[in-house]
């Protein structure tokens, strides 16, 4: 699967160690997850294009490198993916923002768009898309699908933790987006939920399930 890189930096390691803990409390699940967003970012970022320009020092003139384009876009899938939007930001803290709703149906664990708002221009920029689970694939390929029937041209996913399945789905139906997980776990369980795993990481997140939120 050439368009998906396994993140194996030993600060993104550590970090998803804590957050598969479950007694990490909601305020650093928060937390870790904004800071492992940061670190992925990094690493996905390193292709960025770049154009030099002149400046002045303090010293004596130069001519170096800012970032040419337009200003990427970060496109959480809601609601989890809001978690992983804050180190998004301290990276490309003039990215656009937009947002994709995804809701999973509790009996097929099928997907369905509710919500989606991107940023104008979405065909000039770099769109990254965060979630920070990859199940069955399903909500990522929707929401990849609906980018570019948008007009979206260039895409990279970014997810903390996918089953292979999903992994699977997601290059098959998408063979062209660049794909960045922190870990890829053993398989999904018979509720479509990821083994290992972590839970639901919406839930740690906001410390509410879902359900409770209608």
């Amino acid at each position: 699967m050439s368009n998906v890189i396994e993140m194996h930096h030993p600060l993104i390691k550590h970090k998803i160690t804590m957050l598969r803990d479950e007694t990490t409390g909601t305020n650093e699940f928060r937390k870790l997850v904004e800071e492992i967003a940061m670190l992925m970012g990094y690493e996905a970022l390193a292709d960025l294009k770049t154009k030099n320009i002149a400046i002045k020092t303090p010293i004596e003139a130069t001519v170096q490198p800012i970032l040419d384009g337009r200003k990427p876009a970060v496109l959480p899938i809601l609601r989890a993916g809001l978690g992983m939007l804050g180190g998004m930001l301290a990276l490309l803290p003039n990215a656009k923002v937009g947002h994709i709703g995804m809701s999973r149906d509790e009996r097929t664990h099928q997907p369905k768009t509710y919500y989606c708002k991107l940023p104008p221009y979405i065909e000039d920029r770099l769109i990254i898309v965060v979630d920070p689970m990859l199940a069955t694939g399903g909500s990522l390929i929707d929401a990849v699908s609906e980018i570019k029937a948008r007009g979206g041209k260039t895409i990279k996913c970014m997810c903390i933790i996918a089953a292979p399945e999903g992994v699977e789905a997601f290059t098959k139906a998408h063979p062209d987006v660049l794909l960045y997980v922190g870990a890829i776990d053993r398989c999904l369980n018979a509720d479509a939920y990821i083994c290992p795993g972590l839970g639901d990481a919406g839930d740690r997140i906001f410390g509410t399930p879902e359900r409770d939120l209608i």
